[in-house]
């Protein structure tokens, strides 16, 4: 390798690793997928989070201090086997929809 090549090299490695950083900081977390989520597919018809939703069912502003984060996907996945009482309808969440969701819940203390 010359030294302008081994030059060339080491400016692109320079540039690729100031960008990285900053691809990073563009992807969403879980939590906040499972936070946009949970806002785009109206789960606040029916919970509160926060002054946010309506009192049909539990407040879940501090759901993540009460249960575990696998309890939380449990219930996503089914709420009736948890809780065959629940008037919570089952979901039809993806396996990452649902860890996503859960990640939310599990923020929220």
């Amino acid at each position: 390798m010359t030294c302008r090549s081994a030059l060339s090299f080491a400016l692109v490695a320079l540039t690729l690793a100031g960008a990285i950083p900053a691809l990073a900081q563009e992807t969403p977390t879980r939590v906040e997928r499972g936070g946009k989520w949970f806002m785009d597919n109206g789960c606040y018809g029916c919970h509160m989070v926060g002054k946010v939703g309506s009192p049909i069912g539990p407040d879940l502003s501090h759901v993540g201090t009460k249960y575990p984060l696998d309890y939380l996907e449990r219930w996503l996945r089914d709420p009736l086997v948890q809780r065959p009482n629940a008037h919570m309808p089952k979901l039809e969440l993806s396996e990452a929809q649902v860890r996503a969701v859960a990640a939310y819940l599990s923020a929220l203390r």
